[in-house]
């Protein structure tokens, strides 16, 4: 097999060795808990947590770092923000609104809260893929007491309107939660200027850990009291029992505080890369379809091809790490949801794919892909037209 070419960073990326570096010292000598402070490791161990705590609470703009609680990720985290928020806000109101093209693990929590009683409404999206305002508008109802909306589409990176979103929800009084897991690290996120009272992000998006993730708790009046999702041991204020893992939420903080540092840079470098793909496929194919409009996010782009089977398209590109759509729904057979609700027919939207550039994509790699992606088409469609 020739050698592999890494295009998949929505779906997670490398760790960044200067994030290795800060976590390994909690892996070997630094090895205590940080709840056992009766002693010098244990407090140790529960001062890194504090640090990197501070660390994620700057990078997001948050009045304080008590507003930081740490997860498991972001799906942990969208879970304990909407049934947590459901259950602390139900005697005001059991009516959600969230949008069509969100992640799994935001509409799966909220389907299951519709099986409990409570009443959701999923707005549509325009063909760029973003929210419909006026729809969402319109859903919004006296007894609405939560909205959810992502801050960038994991499929085609496309930037969801979220303070606008946030305005609109709290002239009513909702409560605004954001799936921030593809724009942290890659788009500025300050929840003061989106204006969302819950905000997910995972470390594995941001050149950091798999299995640590943060979920922001503005504090408000009155206070958002979450039901916690797993109790036992009072660790992240009550919201979350367990032991916390000190190597993973130093690893997070560090690989937050660096993409947030080099972000301009960064931005601008994805963006070359992801324009010099989009160029190098679509000036040598016919029937070739960018899926989203602008905003987007810098290193992501979603490509449907015409007249090729998708799932023969993805096993010819074995070589090619890329998807078809999101991790978490890469073993379902059906084409992508999030496309089909832009109005992405059929046909196309099960002969998409996903191409996400990151922070060591040389151009090589990216003309080696643009080289595979051509040869691939253009053999397929031979072999159909036979």
């Amino acid at each position: 097999m020739r050698d592999s070419v890494y295009l998949d960073h929505n779906a997670s990326t490398p760790c960044d060795p200067r994030v290795v570096e800060a976590m390994l010292p909690y892996l070997t000598e630094r090895p205590a808990n940080p709840s056992s402070r009766h002693h010098h490791a244990g407090r140790v161990a529960a001062r890194a947590v504090e640090e990197a705590r501070a660390v994620v609470a700057r990078c997001l703009q948050a009045a304080s770092p008590s507003e930081i609680v740490f997860t498991s990720g972001a799906s942990e985290g969208n879970n304990l923000a909407l049934k947590g928020a459901a259950a602390a806000l139900a005697s005001r109101g059991r009516h959600h609104v969230t949008q069509v093209s969100e992640h799994p693990s935001v509409l799966a929590p909220l389907s299951t809260l519709g099986r409990r009683g409570f009443e959701v409404t999923v707005v549509g999206v325009d063909r760029s893929g973003r929210v419909d305002l006026g729809r969402l508008a319109s859903a919004l109802r006296p007894d609405t007491v939560l909205v959810s909306v992502m801050l960038a589409n994991n499929e085609t990176g496309v930037v969801q309107p979220v303070a606008e979103v946030a305005r609109l929800a709290r002239s009513r009084g909702a409560v605004v939660h954001c799936d921030a897991a593809q724009g942290a690290g890659r788009l500025p996120v300050s929840v003061v200027e989106l204006g969302v009272d819950l905000l997910t992000l995972s470390g594995h998006k941001v050149y950091g850990p798999k299995g640590v993730g943060a979920l922001y708790v503005r504090r408000r009046q009155p206070p958002l009291r979450l039901e916690p999702l797993v109790e036992g041991g009072g660790q992240e204020g009550g919201l979350r029992a367990g032991t916390v893992n000190v190597p993973g939420v130093v690893g997070l903080a560090r690989a937050l505080e660096l993409a947030t540092a080099q972000l301009d840079e960064e931005t601008s470098r994805l963006g070359r890369l992801r324009d010099r793909l989009e160029h190098g496929i679509r000036g040598r194919l016919e029937g070739v379809t960018v899926n989203g409009a602008p905003p987007r996010l810098a290193g992501t782009t979603n490509l449907s091809f015409a007249s090729v089977d998708g799932a023969a398209l993805l096993t010819a590109l074995a070589d090619l790490a890329v998807s078809t759509g999101a991790a978490c729904s890469s073993g379902a057979p059906e084409p992508s949801p999030v496309l089909q609700a832009m109005g992405v027919p059929r046909e196309l939207a099960a002969a998409s794919l996903r191409f996400g550039v990151g922070r060591f994509t040389t151009e090589d790699e990216v003309d080696r892909a643009v080289e595979r992606v051509v040869g691939e088409v253009t053999r397929l469609r031979r072999g159909r037209r036979r």
